[in-house]
Order: C-alpha cells, then structure tokens, then sequence
C-alpha cells in the first residue's frame, strides 16, 4: 500500500495571509485532518464527556504509559504504603531513584483503582460530584505520581518521557476535548522529531559511498512513522499502518555499508560507526513512534553521534570547532518541518 503524505488542504481551514491556523480542520487525502504546528494530522472526535469516558481514557493512558517505562515498576494501588516507606527509608541515591519510580507506580494504580471505584458507583446512580474527597483524593495521588515520574526511565535506555506520565492527570484534570486537543500537538511535535532524526541521518550519509542508496528508505521510514503517530490502534487502517512501518524500519536496520574487496582500516571503522548509527537513529524513531512523544535526550544525542561521524569519516578538512556541513544544516532545518 502505498504511503499517505499529508500536504496543504484540499478545502477551507486556511488563512489567505497566513496560511492554515493551528486547530483548523480539512479533507487531505480523503481523511479529516487538524492542523498544528506545521503538520496535518488525522483528526479523531473526542468521546462525550463523562465519568466512564474518562476512566476509559485514565485506564488506556495508564496501559500505555507502563508499556514504555523500565520494568518492576507496576506496583499494585494496595501495596502504596509499602511503596512509600520503602521510598522513604532508602539513602542510596540510585537505588532511591528506583523505589521512587515504583512507588510513582503505586499512585497511579491506587488513582487508577479509586476512579474505577467512583465510576461503578455513579453507574449505580449515586451522583459524584467534581469536589468529592475521592476524586480530590485521586487527584493527588496522580499529582504525586507525576512529580516522581522524572526518576522513571525509558524501556530503551535512561531518558525519562515525563510528558506520559502527566497525560492521565491531564485526562483526569480536563475536559476529554481539551485532553484530544493538546494530544495533537505532542504528535505534531512527535512529527517533527521523525523528520528531524531522518533528516539528520540523510544529510550525515550524504555522498557515503558506503551507504549510497539510504535516501528513499530514510523518506520511507519518516513517512510510514509521522503516519503511524497519527493513527489510533482501534482505527481499522492500522492493519496496513503499522506493517508498513516494521517494514520500514526493518529494511533500514538490515541496510550493510558496502565495502571494497580490500578495505583499509579506516574504512571498516567507517562502516560499522555507519552500522551503529543507521541501527540507533531506527531504535530512537520506533521507541519516538510507539510513545507518540518527542524524546529530546536521546534525539540530541543521536545528532551529535552524526555530527562527529561526519567530522570524523566524510568531512576530514574540517577542523574540530567547525560543524560537519549536511548534518548542522539538517538540524537548522528541523525547525520549519514539511507539511504532511
């Protein structure tokens, strides 16, 4: 199946002068996209507001959110107190910062347990209202789980992503509308990470001869990735969605430097740092892609792995103040993305 791009809309939503305003919905490609930050996106109506909709939300955000931090930390809402004084009791600095991601853990099943609670009784007519102790309660407890979500990491490596632990307590705090809304600029935001990682990549390869034909997979790669953001998993597409993008993203991390029958050392050096980088930046953009958040530690990172490849192997004359040409330029670039 071929890749969706989303370009400039086919209808309305736009400013002569300005162009598309942020928010702005259009037909693009036969879907219903909103515009934001540079990007249209497929857009999803929001659930009517209710208790059960947002346990529905609370719930899914929660599922989503330990599928991408480090293990051991999905500790039951019943075993808070043990959490907290085993927290509390620690002095080592780094064995601290784990008994403090678990018991971030605890809070938020404990709010997760309470809101489930409150939804069964409302479903039995008795009437919650927003100052209720138990929802005040709730909301505490994901209010503390959120300040201790800076001492989580990522399941790939030690980045936290702090922007999955306040979304229940955003989904809980705000009118589902208002939640869908800001979700759309993190995906946005989430865009322009894909483009910038690839478009980095892209410019760091420029004239390799090693990798010479890691331009369209790169363009492959972005594409099936900014598409795979934008798509919910109980959307129906996401059957011909997520394989394009594992096929993507296999093909690249299959990708070998090609090499001369009598290679010299520098030149094996060059492609397994080449190697290295193709299999980083492809890890970086499916964990950026599997949370829908922007991993900024982790991107700048990558960048300044190919500023020094580049420096390094394919930009020799350049002195160790000056940056390497097509990699400086992708970043400065990353800043105005290409509209999809």
């Amino acid at each position: 199946m071929p890749l969706e791009s989303h370009h400039a809309p086919a209808q309305g939503g736009t400013d002569t002068d300005r162009g598309p305003q942020n928010g702005a919905k259009a037909e693009v490609n036969g879907h219903t996209c909103i515009y934001m930050d540079g990007y249209w996106i497929k857009y999803y109506e929001p659930p009517p507001e209710s208790l059960q909709a947002k346990k529905a939300l609370i719930e899914a955000l929660t599922r989503r959110l330990f599928n991408h931090v480090e293990h051991g930390i999905n500790i039951p809402g019943i075993r808070l107190a043990e959490a907290r004084a085993a927290y509390e009791r620690e002095t080592d600095p780094e064995r601290k910062r784990v008994n403090g991601a678990m018991l971030a853990g605890a809070l938020f099943n404990r709010a997760t347990t309470i809101f489930t609670k409150l939804v069964e009784l409302q479903a039995d007519g008795v009437e919650v209202e927003p100052d209720d102790a138990l929802m005040q309660e709730c909301g505490d407890y994901l209010l503390e789980a959120l300040e201790l979500g800076r001492l989580v990491r990522h399941r790939g490596g030690d980045e936290g992503i702090d922007e999955l632990w306040g979304e229940p307590f955003k989904a809980f705090s705000q009118p589902i509308a208002t939640f869908y809304q800001s979700r759309y600029v993190k995906i946005a935001q989430t865009m322009r990470d894909i483009d910038r990682i690839t478009a980095t990549i892209a410019a760091t390869f420029a004239g390799s001869t090693q990798l010479p034909a890691i331009q369209p997979l790169l363009h492959e790669l972005a594409e099936s990735a900014k598409r795979k953001t934008e798509t919910l998993r109980t959307d129906p597409v996401i059957f011909s969605v997520w394989p394009a993008f594992v096929v993507a993203s296999d093909k690249l991390r299959r990708m070998q430097p090609h090499l001369p029958p009598a290679p010299t050392l520098r030149e094996i050096h060059e492609a397994q740092e080449g190697n290295r980088i193709l299999k980083v930046g492809t890890a970086l953009v499916s964990h950026i892609v599997r949370a829908r958040v922007p991993m900024p530690k982790s991107t700048r990172e990558l960048i300044d792995q190919c500023d020094r490849f580049r420096r390094t192997f394919l930009d020799p004359q350049g002195g160790p103040g000056e940056p390497p040409s097509g990699a400086a330029q992708a970043g400065s670039m990353a800043g105005e993305p290409p509209a999809r």
